[in-house]
């Protein structure tokens, strides 16, 4: 499946490169929904709420209340899980509060499973320089991904995976990283990180791995009625 994205700052439609530097504004949110129609499944990420400033709520739930969308942004407490699920998101992303320092936070992966239910939960694995990173991808953790997947399986219904070292630079993605990944688990996973041509999605395809598409699509490198025939 491919999986258009909406970013979201300061109340605006955005790409960022490697999650800092502001690359592009996308259209307005109904604008979005249109572009996106053709496709089952929006990702729709609330970068304020993600690094503690804000939040855009009224977007994500005007966007969630018009088409199906699996939010993330700032759950860093049970509250805010239920607030998006309150909104109308189908499912819930989850990154930095699922790991403490030295592993994975399962006390309050536990808390949100009993919350919102375990097939809702996405778990973000984004990973730089070989090691997971949070908190904005500005901190790395002590383990990789690949170290702590199946810790993780019991407490989500999928993880969304981006490779951080080539996130919107349109330089492809490293799909042996994602090969990796599928290899040690058999839950859904939500690939992301600098896929830019139709070879990386045939690919992720053939290994079951959805797409996550943003800077690929907002600047036409690929063309959205081709990837909505490939959807079908």
């Amino acid at each position: 499946m491919i999986i258009p994205c909406i970013d979201l700052m300061d109340g605006k439609v955005v790409q960022l490169v490697q999650g800092r530097e502001k690359a592009l504004e996308g259209g307005s949110p109904e604008e979005m929904l249109a572009k996106f129609a053709a496709f089952p499944e929006i990702q729709v990420i609330d970068l304020d709420a993600a690094i503690g400033r804000g939040a855009n709520d009224s977007i994500v739930e005007f966007l969630a209340s018009r088409a199906k969308c699996r939010v993330g942004g700032g759950v860093r407490t049970v509250e805010r899980a239920q607030k998006l699920e309150q909104q109308g998101a189908s499912r819930i992303i989850v990154g930095t509060s699922a790991f403490a320092y030295n592993g994975i936070n399962a006390l309050f992966l536990r808390e949100l499973c009993e919350a919102v239910g375990r097939e809702k939960l996405v778990i973000a694995l984004d990973s730089k320089g070989g090691k997971v990173v949070v908190k904005g991808w500005r901190e790395s953790l002590q383990f990789t991904a690949e170290e702590v997947i199946r810790q993780l399986e019991p407490y989500c219904g999928g993880f969304l995976c981006t490779y951080v070292d080539k996130e919107g630079m349109m330089q492809g993605t490293d799909l042996d990283w994602f090969r990796r990944l599928r290899e040690a688990t058999s839950h859904e996973i939500t690939a992301a990180g600098g896929i830019t041509t139709l070879d990386d999605i045939a690919e992720l395809t053939r290994l079951g791995i959805n797409a996550a598409l943003g800077m690929a699509i907002y600047t036409g490198r690929l063309d959205l009625s081709e990837l909505a025939k490939l959807n079908g």
